[in-house]
């Protein structure tokens, strides 16, 4: 950087007198302004704190954010230019600030003018006594002003840095993460919604310069030279094109629904209680989960329950898979899961003549016999038809050689008693195929299935392996969350064309005619007993998707991801506990979105008032931090801990910050940096602002009761299961959850399960 050493001598305004990697202590000038500074041609206030200084070096200047403004009391004089001690020089107070070193400021001479830019960290620090300097007004504005190619989107002004606006780059903003952090009213929904509106706004402004709408021709296509015509072309195929841009918004309290009317195809999604809802039905059906997501929401224990669920999964998806879904589908897989069971009895073949092994054998013929039963030899195909018929021939010969005794136990058995049937299974593969352990989708495989069909599957697994007595509070579980018409409206499909995963993909992340587009997922009514579930699922799913698009196009779709309350969804968790919970889940999958989202074109942005209760991995995976007024102490710790030390300072001030007034720092901002943030119109703000107590009150805003329609709308659902006709045992097994809670409680006591 080349300096006017007299422009530079009329700015000076102290020297340094210390100098560490954190902190450079500056002795201000007798000289210095004391209040408000002229030395740059244009007033401003000096000093202040989270004002800028620079202080010039070989690099170019560094500049230094004000942290601290003091003044000692010399007990004897230090004033420059007295020589002379004879005269009398009585003690003066020696004004000094501190400075937290923040980057380095470069020019270069363009024309008439100079062209800053900022290079962030210092590695070149000063020495004592070199002088530090009050920056222009175009200085102050590069150092605020985002110099990124993409830096499209203004998000407010910086009053510190004479109100220069404050621009971002969205693929710095949403590509490595976001977090917008602030005390309940100080403006962080408003930021919220003010980022994606911006956001939007700017990339259809540059889209509409890239593809004029009709009569914006570009000059260039009146000319008649070869590229006119093709400047030509490519307008007319342009034309057509929409901003490609995707939110979707996870929101808790129903606060975001009108904000976006007027720029985007805005979908809503909510648990739709009234008919005249311009929201459409939640749906996060249940052949969406996964085999962890079942086992959470339904308090599968780890060493009986999961392992029947998971097989249990992967048979009914696999069945799924064909469309008329026949009899001999399910009965082959039944055929499988026989051998592998025979199989096994067959390895502890000593066993069998003894107890217990003899009695878990007969009691497995019996199952087996029963589960025969009910495959409808009208639908089975005439090899699986005589398959059955052979077995069942055999067993109960078995049966009828090993009856039980007076005291209703099974005589020994032996090999005799195993190969039979095994023989039979061998034989049977020659006409009907190989019987493997599985084929097709696994468990966590999104396939269609029946809530109904997976319940039947759920109780044949049980009665074949013998577990009745340790699946009846999961079975009683899964039962009560199909019947309960709260979360049955929200995870029920009943056939596969009701709703398809393309659908869901299209419904909401997007497709090609729907552009921009904003999904806004109202979760304010849904039931909290699978609020965690539903978040989860989609994250996952949505994750998914895009890790499955970059695979197969070699492309990313960006998307943005935003978690308003973060802090109720992304929860902190003990990692030595081993249980399953819906709400670890749900945590998990953001925590793998913050830590892998980037490489597929999922960006994060996760709004709280409790920095404190987010999971740390997620907010140590944000680059960018917008913070607005953060008064506990506990939070402030846990944000200064984000960034360096350097930056430690600049948060002391957290707690006062004034509503719209936030720091941005991190990967999107050159510096940390003050910002004003733009204003929203009232109609584009979310539903977030404080009760108007004084209004009321004073009736100037008429707030009139009634009760009873409040409670036909509470009590709707309750009615309906009446006059829909539900039995009172199904209505007992969705109300009485004390029962089930005491029957979990005793059977988690009993290890033997």
């Amino acid at each position: 950087m080349n300096y006017n050493f007299e422009n530079v001598r009329q700015t000076v305004i102290g020297t340094v007198e210390f100098v560490s990697p954190k902190e450079i202590k500056v002795l201000l000038d007798i000289d210095a302004p004391l209040n408000t500074s002229l030395n740059t041609g244009t007033p401003q206030l000096f000093p202040r704190i989270n004002g800028y200084l620079l202080i010039p070096n070989e690099l170019g200047a560094i500049i230094g954010i004000i942290s601290w403004v003091g003044i000692e009391y010399s007990p004897y004089p230090k004033r420059k230019g007295y020589k002379d001690f004879d005269i009398v020089d009585l003690p003066f107070p020696l004004r000094k600030l501190s400075l937290s070193p923040l980057g380095i400021l470069k020019g270069k001479e363009n024309g008439n003018k100079m062209d800053y830019e900022i290079e962030r960290g210092v590695y070149s620090y000063p020495s004592v006594g070199d002088i530090v300097v009050i920056p222009s007004q175009e200085q102050l504005r590069a150092i605020v002003q985002n110099k990124d190619r993409n830096a499209r989107v203004k998000i407010g002004t910086s009053p510190l840095a004479a109100n220069a606006p404050v621009y971002v780059d969205p693929d710095k903003l949403f590509g490595r993460h976001l977090a917008i952090l602030g005390n309940t009213g100080s403006g962080k929904s408003c930021s919220v919604a003010g980022l994606i509106r911006w956001s939007l706004e700017a990339a259809d402004k540059e889209n509409k310069i890239r593809n004029p709408i009709e009569g914006d021709k570009p000059s260039i296509i009146e000319e008649t030279d070869e590229a006119a015509i093709t400047e030509q072309d490519r307008y007319l195929e342009s034309i057509t094109k929409k901003t490609n841009a995707r939110f979707i918004i996870f929101d808790p309290n129903g606060e975001y629904g009108n904000c976006f009317d007027d720029i985007v195809n805005v979908k809503r999604y909510e648990v739709r209680i009234r008919d005249d809802s311009k929201a459409e039905q939640l749906k996060v059906p249940s052949w969406m989960w996964n085999s962890w997501e079942w086992a959470s929401i339904a308090q599968a224990t780890e060493k009986t329950q999961r392992p029947i669920l998971r097989r249990a999964l992967r048979e009914i998806k696999n069945a799924g898979l064909v469309q008329n879904e026949t009899e001999s589908i399910l009965f082959k897989n039944f055929l499988t899961s026989f051998k592998i069971r025979l199989i096994n009895f067959q390895k502890k073949g000593a066993e069998l003549s003894d107890f217990p092994g003899k009695q878990n054998y007969g009691e497995f013929l019996e199952n087996i016999e029963k589960s025969l039963k009910t495959f409808d030899e009208s639908k089975l195909d005439k090899n699986y038809k005589d398959t059955k018929g052979k077995i069942t021939e055999k067993i109960k010969e078995i049966l009828d050689e090993h009856k039980k005794n007076a005291s209703n136990y099974y005589p020994a058995f032996s090999l005799q008693d195993v190969n039979p049937l095994l023989d039979i299974l061998k034989n049977a593969e020659d006409e009907i195929g190989p019987l493997i352990p599985y084929e097709g989708p696994d468990e966590d495989s999104p396939v269609f299935f029946r809530n109904d069909d997976f319940l039947t599957h759920i109780n044949q697994l049980a009665q074949e392996t013998n577990q009745q007595q340790y699946l009846e509070f999961f079975i009683m579980r899964v039962r009560s969350l199909f019947t309960d018409k709260r979360i049955a409206s929200v995870i029920g499909t009943e056939t596969a064309k009701d709703f398809t995963l393309e659908q869901w993909l299209e419904d909401y992340i997007g497709n090609n005619e729907e552009k921009p587009s904003v999904t806004i997922i109202d979760l304010s009514l849904l039931p909290s007993e699978i609020l965690y579930l539903v978040v989860s699922v989609m994250a996952r799913i949505i994750f998914e998707a895009h890790y499955r698009y970059k695979k197969q196009n070699d492309k990313i779709l960006p998307t943005v991801l935003v978690v308003d309350e973060a802090h109720n969804l992304i929860k902190r968790y003990e990692t030595e506990d081993d249980n399953i919970s819906a709400q670890r889940l749900c945590t998990q999958i953001f925590e793998k979105i913050a830590k892998e989202g980037r490489k597929f074109g999922v960006g994060l942005v996760i709004s709280s008032q409790r920095p404190s209760e987010l999971s740390q991995t997620v907010l140590s995976q944000c680059n960018t931090f917008l913070l607005h007024r953060i008064v506990n102490d506990r939070d402030q710790e846990m944000v200064k801990k984000l960034v360096p030390d350097t930056m430690g300072g600049i948060f002391n001030e957290l707690s006062v910050l004034p509503s719209r007034k936030a720091i941005l720092l991190g990967w999107a901002a050159p510096i940390p940096t003050m910002v004003e943030m733009n204003e929203l119109k009232e109609n584009h703000q979310p539903k977030s602002k404080d009760p108007d107590f004084w209004d009321v009150w004073v009736n100037k805003e008429e707030r009139a009761i009634n009760w009873s329609d409040i409670v036909v709308d509470w009590q709707q659902k309750a009615n309906n299961k009446m006059q829909d006709g539900e039995s009172d045992e199904e209505i007992d097994d969705i109300v009485n959850n004390e029962e089930i809670n005491e029957f979990q409680t005793e059977f988690n006591e009993d290890k033997s399960f």
